[in-house]
C-alpha cells in the first residue's frame, strides 16, 4: 500500500507573524484523514500572550481582543498540540504540512518558551510537505506556489483559506494529488520520502538564495533564506 492511501495527518498554524523565533501561535489544527476512516479534527484557539498585529488578524481573522476573550492559555495549547502530534508520529502516520519548516519551527520554539518537551524529543515525525514535493516534481512551472496556488493547480477545493483547519485538510488533499499524479512519489517508503525532501528542500532554498543574489534590489534577501527542513534547529542561548 502506498503511503498516500493510508492515514494522513494535516497540521497547520495561524500565527502572530512570520518570525519563527519571536511570533506565536494563534490557531492550530491537527486533522487525520484517509485510509477509509472517519476524519478526526482537533482545533485550538490560543491567547498568544502578545498583541496580534492588524496585518496578521486580517489574514486569519483573529484579533487580539478575541484571542484574549476566547483563547486558551498558550502553554496549554502548545502542550496539547505537541501531545497530539507526538501520538501521530509514534503511530507512524506522516504529518502533512505546507511549508513545514515554518509551522514545526514555530511549534518547537513555543514548546521551549513554555518549558514543554519539544516534539522532536518525544517522537521525531515523518513529514510530507506539499510545497517541497511540488517544486521537486514540477520545478520550472510558472506562477506562485502558495497553498491557494497548489489547490488551483491540483484541482483541490479550498474552503476558508487561512483558517488552520481548512488549510490542514487542503494540504493533505494536495499531497494525495501529487502522489496520485507522480507514481515515483507514491512508491517511496515514507522514511525515504522524508529523507529525499530534506535534500530537495535544501536545493530549493539554495536556488532561491541564488536568485535573490542575482536580482537587483533583492540581494539582501539571500541571507535570510534558510535551507533546513522540516525544522530550523534551535540555537543554544535562544528562548
Amino acid at each position: 500500500m502506498s503511503w498516500h492511501t493510508g492515514r494522513l495527518c494535516g497540521f497547520d498554524l495561524e500565527t502572530t507573524g512570520v518570525d519563527v523565533e519571536a511570533d506565536r501561535i494563534v490557531t492550530a489544527c491537527v486533522v487525520q484523514v484517509g485510509a477509509g476512516q472517519p476524519t478526526a479534527v482537533a482545533n485550538w484557539l490560543a491567547d498568544p500572550g502578545i498583541e496580534i498585529p492588524e496585518g496578521a488578524a486580517k489574514i486569519h481573522g483573529i484579533t487580539t481582543e478575541r484571542a484574549r476573550a476566547e483563547g486558551r492559555p498558550a502553554p496549554e495549547v502548545v502542550e496539547q498540540l505537541v501531545a497530539a502530534l507526538g501520538q501521530v508520529a509514534r503511530e507512524g502516520i506522516p504529518i502533512v504540512a505546507m511549508n513545514a519548516s515554518f509551522d514545526l519551527t514555530i511549534l518547537d520554539r513555543e514548546a521551549r518558551r513554555h518549558g514543554i518537551e519539544p516534539l522532536t524529543a518525544i517522537a521525531p515525525p515523518i513529514v510530507v510537505d506539499p510545497r517541497v514535493l511540488d517544486k521537486a516534481v514540477d520545478t520550472y512551472r510558472r506562477g506562485g506556489r502558495t497553498l491557494t496556488d497548489l489547490c488551483a493547480h491540483y484541482e483541490v477545493a479550498l474552503d476558508g483559506a487561512h483558517s488552520a483547519d481548512a488549510d490542514a485538510v487542503a494540504a493533505c488533499r494536495v499531497a494525495w494529488r501529487i502522489a496520485t499524479r507522480y507514481p515515483r512519489i507514491a512508491a517511496m517508503p515514507l522514511p525515504d520520502l522524508h529523507a529525499q525532501q530534506v535534500e530537495w528542500a535544501h536545493q530549493q532554498a539554495e536556488s532561491l538564495a541564488d536568485y535573490f543574489r542575482r536580482t537587483p534590489g533583492k540581494e539582501h534577501q539571500a541571507a535570510g533564506v534558510r535551507t533546513e527542513w522540516p525544522l530550523i534547529p534551535h540555537q543554544r542561548g535562544e528562548q
